[in-house]
């Protein structure tokens, strides 16, 4: 398996740990907000959030308002596009709140890796070719977190030599429905 423009463009949505709760808001805001509005939404520290924005107004998805300088005037606006990937993200954010995986959701890997990992399991080397870009360590690292959370699962399976699979559990499954949606319209 190697990446598909789908993981990638995954990737390159949560590389920030705001992205996905910034477009959310952003969609709940009505498409538009202050910076200070977004990062006191999500939680995030006013850097973070900045450099969040930054990432995605390079991905295409969120613009300066042209008509910003009204204090009652939006700073950010969503693009077309912006709009599309925003709805998906909401409803990721929602399920993950319900879910209680704030934690481990949004970061860098962890909804990438899920989303690679399907319904079928899949073996670690497999995952680590479908992401492209991640290191071992990195995968191991957000393997064992997703685990612990309760997201997937990791079962021993008979072999020469003997291997770890990985399948999601029913909240994973529901989390990777909810990625699917969001790979789709970024894609």
């Amino acid at each position: 398996m190697t990446m598909t423009p789908t993981s990638k463009a995954l990737a390159n949505l949560f590389h920030h740990r705001w992205a996905v709760p910034a477009l959310a808001a952003l969609h709940e805001l009505g498409g538009g907000a202050k910076l200070v509005t977004l990062f006191n939404n999500v939680g995030a520290t006013r850097d973070s959030m900045r450099r969040t924005l930054a990432g995605l107004l390079d991905l295409g998805l969120v613009m300066r308002n042209p008509g910003y300088g009204h204090p009652m005037r939006p700073e950010f606006l969503l693009t077309k596009k912006g709009k599309r990937v925003a709805k998906p993200c909401a409803a990721l954010w929602q399920t993950v709140q319900a879910l209680d995986a704030q934690p481990v959701a949004f970061k860098k890997w962890a909804m990438p890796a899920l989303s690679t990992i399907g319904a079928a399991g899949e073996r670690f080397g497999e995952i680590a070719s479908g992401l492209g870009g991640v290191t071992p360590r990195a995968l191991a690292q957000t393997l064992q977190e997703l685990q612990k959370a309760g997201i997937i699962e990791r079962r021993l399976k008979d072999g020469a030599p003997p291997y770890a699979e990985y399948r999601a559990t029913p909240p994973g499954r529901r989390l990777m429905k909810r990625v699917a949606a969001i790979g789709l319209a970024v894609s």
